[in-house]
C-alpha cells in the first residue's frame, strides 16, 4: 500500500472532490446517492477540449492523460474503467503523477478479463500496473475479489453493481410485466455489435431447437447493421447467413437495427421473458444488472462471476467447454418455473444507499 501524503496547500472541502473515469456512465451516476450530501464527482472533460466539461462524450478519457492528473485539484482519483487503448508506459506515468502528488488512487475492477480482446494478454499487463499501484481496490462479487486476491495478494471491497435502469422506468416495466397477458414465451438474443466475448453461432442451435419444442416460444435475435449487412464493418457472414436462413424459415424472430437508445434497450428487455448471455469469457454484466431492474430471467454462462451478481439460469460455457444439454435445460426451466429472479425499486434503493455509503467511507478513510 503506497504511503499518502495530503496536499496541504488546497483547503479541505466538507465532501471529497473525486475525479472518477468516467464521471458520466450509468454506473458511476448510480453510485450517488438520490438526494443529499455526496463526494463531488468532477464532469468528464470534452475530449475535443479539455477545458470544458461535459455529460454525454467520455471517451477517449481525458483524466487519464498523466498531464491532466499532474495539474488538475481534486481529491481522490477512482478510475472505473476506460484505459482499453491506455499504453502499459502511460499508466505507468499516470500512477506514478498520482503517487508523486500524495492523490490516494482507487481502482474498481470490473473486467478481469476484457469482453473486447480476443487475447487477454494486454488487459492482462494493464491490470498489472494498475492493480499493485491502487491504494483501494473495489470490485462487484467475491468470485472477482478472490481471484484479484491470488493473482496479486491484494484485498478488494466487494460492492454490488447498483441498477442499471432508473427507477422511473423500472417501475412502468414492472407494472406492465405484472399485467402482460400473452401465451408467448419470448427468448431474446442479442449479438450486438459482436463483442470478442460472444460466440452466438455455438449456442443457435441449440436455441433454434430448444425454443422450437416449448409452448409459445418465440426466439428473438437481435444483431446490428454492422455485422448483419454485407458493408458492415463488423460483419460475419456465416452469423448473417445462418440468421437469414433460419428467419425465412420462420424459427427466428429476426430484428436488425442500430445501436438502441437507453430508452429501446430498456424496452427491448422488458418484453422478453428470457435473455440470453452468449458470451465465453468475461467478469460481470450491466446487461446482467439491467434485466434484473426490468424482471427479465437470465440464463447466463458459467464462465466469469455473472451468477454471483444475481440470480441467473446457468449453462456450461466458456472457451474450451459448451453443453448444449446445460442451455436446453435452462431454457426448460425458465418456461415451466417462470422463476421471478429480477429485484424490486425497494431492494435497489436500499442498495443504492449502501454502496454510496461505503464509497464515501472509503474516501474519507484514504484522505485522514
Amino acid at each position: 500500500m503506497t504511503t499518502l501524503h495530503r496536499d496541504e496547500r488546497r483547503p479541505r472541502l466538507d465532501e471529497p472532490v473525486v475525479a472518477s473515469v468516467p464521471g458520466s456512465h450509468v454506473y458511476v451516476r448510480h453510485l450517488a446517492l438520490e438526494s443529499g450530501r455526496a463526494p463531488v464527482r468532477l464532469p468528464d472533460p470534452d475530449p475535443s477540449s479539455p477545458e470544458r466539461s461535459t455529460t454525454e462524450t467520455w471517451w477517449p478519457p481525458v483524466m487519464l492523460e498523466p498531464e491532466w492528473a499532474a495539474t488538475a485539484e481534486f481529491d481522490v482519483f477512482h478510475l472505473q474503467f476506460g484505459f482499453d487503448a491506455c499504453s502499459v508506459e502511460r499508466l505507468h506515468e499516470l500512477t506514478a503523477t498520482l503517487r508523486r502528488r500524495g492523490k490516494p488512487f482507487v481502482y474498481t475492477v470490473h473486467d478481469l478479463r476484457n469482453p473486447h480482446h480476443a487475447d487477454r494478454e494486454t488487459h492482462d499487463r494493464q491490470l498489472d500496473v494498475l492493480v499493485p499501484a491502487a491504494d483501494a481496490l473495489v470490485t462487484l462479487t467475491p468470485g472477482a475479489a478472490e481471484e484479484i486476491r491470488r493473482r496479486w495478494g491484494r484485498t478488494a471491497t466487494v460492492l454490488p453493481h447498483p441498477h442499471v435502469v432508473d427507477f422511473q422506468t423500472m417501475a412502468r416495466a414492472l407494472d406492465s410485466r405484472a399485467r402482460r397477458r400473452t401465451g408467448a414465451f419470448r427468448v431474446g438474443l442479442h449479438v450486438k455489435s459482436l463483442r470478442a466475448s460472444m460466440d452466438p453461432l455455438r449456442l443457435l442451435p441449440t436455441l433454434v431447437e430448444t425454443v422450437q419444442g416449448l409452448p409459445g416460444g418465440v426466439l428473438q435475435v437481435n444483431a446490428h447493421h454492422d455485422v448483419f449487412d454485407p458493408d458492415g464493418l463488423r460483419h460475419d457472414a456465416d452469423l448473417a447467413a445462418y440468421l437469414r436462413v433460419n428467419a425465412d424459415a420462420g424459427l427466428i424472430d429476426l430484428r436488425v437495427h442500430d445501436f438502441f437508445s437507453d430508452e429501446d434497450l430498456w424496452g427491448y428487455l422488458g418484453s422478453l421473458d428470457v435473455s440470453v448471455l452468449p458470451y465465453r469469457f468475461g467478469t460481470h454484466s450491466g446487461w446482467l444488472e439491467a434485466c434484473r431492474d426490468l424482471g427479465t430471467t437470465v440464463v447466463a454462462p458459467t464462465c466469469g462471476y455473472f451468477s454471483e451478481q444475481g440470480p441467473v439460469l446457468p449453462y456450461t460455457h466458456d472457451e474450451t467447454t459448451y453443453d448444449a444439454a446445460s442451455l436446453a435445460a435452462a431454457l426448460v426451466t425458465a418456461h415451466a418455473e417462470r422463476p421471478q429472479l429480477g429485484t424490486t425499486i425497494d431492494e435497489r434503493r436500499r442498495q443504492r444507499r449502501d454502496v454510496s455509503a461505503a464509497h464515501d467511507e472509503l474516501y474519507r478513510s484514504l484522505l485522514r
